[in-house]
């Protein structure tokens, strides 16, 4: 008796899982996954998708391996760069290193970001190489010096939701920095 309890008891979840999957019906409705299980992979299926539905779309120009490398780029600074922050008059200055892919990385993101950004908002960016990466000072209103602090290097970078249609540009074939 005991062993058929054990038994039911692993026999649940593999159940469970099998009626989540496609085409097992659940409730009446045939139950789908919606995660693509990686973010990079989340963001390329998400362009691809827009690409697709849309009929204008020259494929001749499309790139989507360049979107690639600029996730590559995202990822190197947002989980393997050491960032060093300093208040300066008016804002603060945030110190990117890394080596090898994480140090080129840095520098494109940075410098990308401090051109695309610098004066919205009233907020200035300023992008300077180093020997290991780069410096990225920002310098915002009096008003908003807290936001700045609290943002901090990688808050900066995501400010301004403008990273979406940034991507659909790089897998356009476009030089959405210029």
């Amino acid at each position: 008796m005991f062993r058929i309890l054990v038994c039911l008891a692993l026999m649940f979840p593999a159940l469970a899982v099998a009626q989540g999957m496609p085409g097992h019906q659940h409730g009446g409705m045939a139950a789908t996954p919606t995660q693509p299980g990686q973010g990079a992979f989340a963001a390329i299926q998400e362009i691809v998708q827009i690409l697709e539905a849309d009929p204008a779309t020259d494929w001749s120009k499309v790139n989507i391996e360049a979107l690639r490398g600029h996730l590559i780029d995202m990822d190197n600074v947002t989980l393997h760069a050491v960032v060093k922050s300093e208040a300066v008059s008016g804002g603060m200055r945030f110190t990117a290193s890394g080596s090898g892919a994480v140090r080129e990385s840095i520098r494109r993101m940075v410098t990308a970001h401090a051109a695309t950004m610098n004066g919205v908002d009233g907020w200035q960016f300023a992008a300077a190489g180093t020997a290991e990466g780069a410096a990225l000072t920002v310098k915002a209103p009096a008003a908003e010096m807290a936001k700045l602090r609290g943002l901090g290097f990688i808050g900066v970078l995501t400010h301004g939701m403008h990273h979406q249609m940034h991507h659909l540009m790089i897998a356009q074939g476009g030089a959405p920095h210029g």
